[in-house]
């Protein structure tokens, strides 16, 4: 009985990858962070993406719309808090801010022995504009987050 509550449990994929843990975070975790997740999972079997905010709000609708554009459903997902997945003991080979410079300084740090990388994205909140304006800035954002996986992916991943 002891031994359930002490040893960590994981899905399929997690023990199939729990050395390549990947943690993206920022403030919210309503749009960089949800995106950065989606996309190296789509494109990754060999890590295993999760994403969390300092103080998690909603998803950003603007961003659930230009995700739909790629196939992504992001209508439904929760948000997260860092302290939660460090309160339970979460552990991550990565973890990478995507805070951009202006708000920097109140991105989270999650603790532990890790590799921190940090990828400054502009914040679609701060978008402006008319509706299709913004939403064309988000695109923008999107693109820029999927190449630097994309890139990650290479550098980081195992070679066949």
């Amino acid at each position: 009985m002891l031994n359930n509550v002490l040893t960590p449990t994981f899905t399929a994929k997690e023990s199939a990858v729990a050395d390549k843990k990947v943690l993206f975070i920022c403030v919210h975790n309503s749009a960089r962070s949800q995106m950065a997740e989606a996309y190296l999972n789509k494109f990754s079997q060999e890590f295993d993406a999760h994403s969390a905010g300092l103080t998690p709000t909603r998803i950003n609708p603007l961003v659930v719309e230009v995700m739909a554009e790629e196939g992504f459903d992001l209508a439904g997902k929760k948000t997260q808090s860092v302290f939660d997945l460090f309160r339970d003991g979460k552990l991550f080979q990565y973890v990478i801010t995507v805070c951009d410079e202006s708000t920097e300084d109140q991105c989270p740090i999650f603790p532990g022995v890790t590799t921190r990388l940090h990828w400054p994205f502009p914040d679609p909140a701060s978008f402006e504009g008319s509706h299709e304006e913004k939403l064309a800035s988000i695109r923008e954002v999107r693109e820029l987050i999927k190449n630097t996986i994309q890139s990650f992916i290479a550098e980081h991943g195992d070679a066949d």
